[in-house]
């Protein structure tokens, strides 16, 4: 399904609507794209800017994303005039500077600062880099699992002894968290992780 035309067509027998299809950070970034080139050329403010960068960001469906272009071009396809972004393939490779502000999303947690360290990166580099913004994410959720895991062992004696192993496994996880960013491994998954953020 098209985005750029801001209008869903009519699925058909026993297809899901387009408008409720799941986007890919493909299709977040070709927004995001849109969106930058509009403020650039100073259609709308600061403020209106980071919305719209915020919500192409979080999109889930097509039906979040439509709206945006709806907001840029109306109900008409892009004008041809205006050079199309080149397609996003899943292979493109991330900056250095992606690849390093990823790996610190896992990484602060061995420099005591977990939760904080991730949050601040998802919120900063991650509203710009969908690979930031993913291993940001990812890192968040394991490190408030094992906070809430470490509160709710430490409430019985055997807990207490599991507590330092948690811990240690966690450390050894964001290694390998912060290794597989740095070597472009698209995404990292924890084990065992409650995915509170999305």
């Amino acid at each position: 399904m098209a985005v750029m035309a801001g209008v869903p067509t009519s699925p058909g027998p026993g297809q899901v609507p387009p408008a409720h299809l799941r986007v890919t950070d493909q299709d977040r970034e070709h927004v995001v794209e849109h969106v930058k080139a509009a403020y650039a050329e100073g259609r709308f403010d600061k403020l209106e800017f980071d919305d719209r960068l915020d919500r192409a960001m979080t999109a889930r469906t097509h039906g979040d994303l439509m709206p945006i272009m709806t907001e840029l071009y109306g109900t008409h396809p892009v004008p041809p005039h205006r050079p199309m972004p080149a397609p996003i393939r899943p292979q493109t490779v991330p900056n250095s500077n992606e690849l390093l502000v990823a790996s610190a999303a896992h990484l602060l947690m061995l420099v005591g600062i977990p939760i904080a360290g991730p949050l601040i990166l998802m919120l900063t580099g991650g509203k710009t880099s969908p690979y930031i913004r993913r291993h940001a994410v990812e890192a968040l959720n394991f490190q408030l699992t094992v906070l809430g895991a470490t509160i709710l062992l430490s409430l019985t004696i055997i807990g207490l002894v599991v507590v330092p192993v948690l811990w240690m496994g966690g450390f050894v996880l964001s290694v390998i968290g912060g290794i597989s960013a740095l070597s472009e491994k698209r995404w990292f998954d924890y084990p065992l992780t409650i995915r509170l953020v999305k």
